[in-house]
């Protein structure tokens, strides 16, 4: 279940990615929600949002996040956060990832919240 809180949204997405669940993973987007996986590359829309997903899934790793911030106007929400990802790459070797992100959150008519604007990378 979509989170129902600013501060459930990290968590949420936290416990759908360690458990490689890209079916909740993408429950915490809208539909024509955009990611910029990488500087100067944003994908819009779910199906390329699950393909960038999918490739981080892909690394059979597990994701850490610390919620920086979380600031809130009406039903718009900002959340910055610190992550790390450790896994493996297809050759065996061993991937750390690591940065900053920031997610522009929307509140539903039911009250839930979903990512509008996912920048992982953010400077």
């Amino acid at each position: 279940m979509p989170a129902r809180s600013l501060e459930q949204f990290h968590q949420f997405f936290v416990e759908a990615f360690n458990a490689g669940d890209i079916d909740a993973l993408m429950m915490t987007f809208e539909s024509g929600a955009s990611i910029e996986p990488e500087p100067g590359k944003l994908v819009e829309g779910k199906d390329a949002i699950g393909e960038v997903l999918c490739g981080f899934l892909a690394l059979k790793g597990k994701i850490s996040l610390e919620t920086t911030k979380v600031v809130q106007t009406g039903d718009i929400g900002l959340l910055h956060s610190q992550w790390s990802l450790t896994g493996t790459a297809p050759d065996g070797s061993e991937v750390n990832l690591s940065g900053n992100s920031t997610e522009v959150v929307r509140r539903q008519p039911n009250g839930t919240w979903l990512c509008v604007i996912d920048l992982p990378n953010d400077v």
